[in-house]
């Protein structure tokens, strides 16, 4: 069985050498350093025009913490209208409270917006307490997959979570892992955990 491997690249050259590289999908961004906002129209424009593998956009109008304000949730909405004008395969976005759960009214709304795109919830699920139910709740919201380094951290760090998250999801809904995973090491998390789908900036 060949394992999905997606690249998180931070631009267009970036997404070129991951294509050349073997990568199956691509997680597009800007601002790494920041842990990823969206990238401009043109670079996503190229990637689909250029690239022959699926392309995620990260949709996050700014770096800090999940937690957005009502003008932050339109931006979003806007910005995932374009995506599907522009006729990526996902997006990938995550939304919290300030409590520290997932926020249901904003994923909802942006849920809606994304059509038939796939969808992923990012490592904004590392910071929820409870992660089987927040798991549940993603499944009910329509979420395809879940990318997580399984807790604090790096994601071999945390195997036995990651394993627990795999098993508890099943067929409902698709967990990736991610957070220091590269092409050397993600065998190994395959083999211990039970992952598909792995995620990295080194990952091909």
């Amino acid at each position: 069985m060949e394992i999905l491997k997606e690249a998180c690249v931070g631009n267009y050259v970036e997404a070129e050498r991951a294509f050349e590289g073997g990568a199956h999908r691509i997680e597009l961004c800007d601002n790494l350093m920041e842990g990823g906002t969206t990238p401009s129209f043109g670079t996503i424009l190229l990637a689909k025009e250029n690239l022959g593998l699926k392309v995620h956009v990260i949709i996050r109008p700014r770096g800090g913490s999940f937690v957005f304000t009502e003008e932050e949730v339109r931006i979003m909405e806007k910005d995932i209208d374009i995506c599907r004008q522009l006729k990526v395969d996902g997006i990938v976005i995550g939304a919290l409270t300030e409590d520290g759960k997932i926020d249901e009214a904003v994923l909802r709304r942006l849920v809606g917006k994304a059509g038939d795109l796939s969808i992923t919830f990012h490592m904004a699920f590392d910071e929820v307490g409870d992660k089987k139910a927040t798991l549940d709740k993603l499944v009910d919201l329509n979420i395809n997959r879940i990318l997580t380094k399984g807790g604090k951290g790096k994601a071999l760090d945390n195997q036995e979570s990651l394993k627990e998250l795999v098993e508890y999801a099943g067929d409902r809904i698709v967990i990736l892992a991610g957070g220091g995973v590269t092409k050397d090491n993600y065998m190994e998390l395959v083999e211990n955990t039970g992952v598909k789908e792995v995620h990295g900036t080194r990952i091909v």
